[in-house]
């Protein structure tokens, strides 16, 4: 792809969904959704293969099933109240048909089985761009309906807190893992957006920083499985070293940056009488911390030779500049006791 066309689909990228992020009108969250959609399918088959052409087809399908879905339902809640304002869904089954048009833009269960899918097609750069960047339009514009419905946003969470856990547990593609990984936070992020959007905005920022660490991390290892990942304390040793307080993070382990959004979400809950879910999703996330724990010991405690038939690569020699990775790994180490310092004073 040529540099003026990459910085055109980029900008494009941005603009929709500024679009959608700013608007409080269904039609103009629309066309947000649709450029933000349409600019980021050459990102996506910039590296072209059969397997990232076939990602990128099947996420252009849900995308335009979902943005369809939505369309629909808004001119329907338009047809019944003349209302096209994203705050006045009064009608209770166009509200039901947005929130699980948003839930399958977003990857929530149980709308969730395109997303590892799609991501295992991808490169790490383009999985990345659609793990983080593309959930904030409908994340935006989950938090602007009004919240009529707390029970289905409460069975969407936890159900995804426990497809998420579940689903990463017999995966060995470190691409499918961090799938499964953003659905269960995902799932965090809707039990608690209708009762403090604040934390859903330090949930996702927290989410975003570990994710992003994670899958710079995996791209400048050039390992895409967990048997690779045996060979990373031979190629980058320091980066190995800390890669492990990273994926503990993700699982939400104290006292490391991860439980800090999940401590709060969690006393939220309990003020909201949430016990039972609260409960539940505590127990969720421990699924997912095995897995985490899985990829740290391959990291960390399994050294070659093993008995891989493949041929891995032993030495990295880095051709991209490495500041972003260290930026990131930075925050995600810092954050919490900066956090904690800010709250003190």
């Amino acid at each position: 792809m040529s540099p003026n066309m990459m910085i055109i689909m980029n900008f494009s990228l941005i603009t929709g969904t500024l679009i959608t992020i700013s608007s409080s009108h269904w039609l103009l969250a629309w066309v947000g959704l649709e450029i933000s959609t349409f600019a980021i399918l050459p990102l996506l088959t910039q590296k072209y293969s059969p397997r990232a052409m076939e990602a990128t087809t099947k996420y252009f399908i849900v995308q335009a099933t979902a943005t369809t879905m939505l369309l629909f339902a808004t001119i329907s809640n338009v047809w019944m109240l003349g209302q096209w304002d994203i705050q006045q869904m009064g009608h209770p089954i166009s509200f039901t048909m947005i929130s699980i048009a948003i839930a399958l833009k977003l990857g929530l269960a149980p709308m969730h089985a395109w997303f590892p899918e799609v991501l295992q097609g991808l490169s790490l750069p383009a999985g990345l761009i659609l793990s983080t960047w593309q959930k904030i339009a409908p994340l935006a514009l989950m938090l602007q309906l009004s919240p009529n419905n707390l029970t289905m946003m409460t069975y969407l969470g936890l159900l995804s807190i426990i497809v998420g856990g579940w689903g990463g547990l017999n995966q060995t593609q470190l691409r499918k893992i961090l799938g499964y990984s953003s659905i269960a936070h995902l799932g965090w992020m809707a039990l608690i957006i209708k009762y403090s959007p604040a934390l859903t905005f330090l949930a996702f920022n927290i989410y975003v920083i570990l994710t992003m660490t994670m899958f710079l991390t995996f791209w400048y290892n050039k390992t895409n499985s967990i048997n690779m990942l045996s060979t990373s304390w031979v190629k980058t040793p320091i980066l190995s070293s800390i890669s492990p307080l990273i994926l503990l993070s993700l699982g939400g382990l104290p006292p490391l940056t991860g439980f800090l959004p999940k401590w709060m979400i969690i006393s939220e809950l309990i003020n909201q009488e949430l016990v039972l879910t609260t409960t539940i999703a505590s127990i969720a996330t421990l699924l997912s911390l095995y897995f985490y724990l899985r990829l740290s010991y391959a990291m960390t405690f399994i050294t070659p030779p093993n008995n891989l038939p493949a041929t891995l690569p032993w030495r990295i020699y880095f051709l991209q500049t490495t500041t972003p990775l260290s930026i990131s790994t930075m925050l995600s180490l810092c954050l919490l006791p900066l956090y904690l310092i800010m709250l003190s004073l």
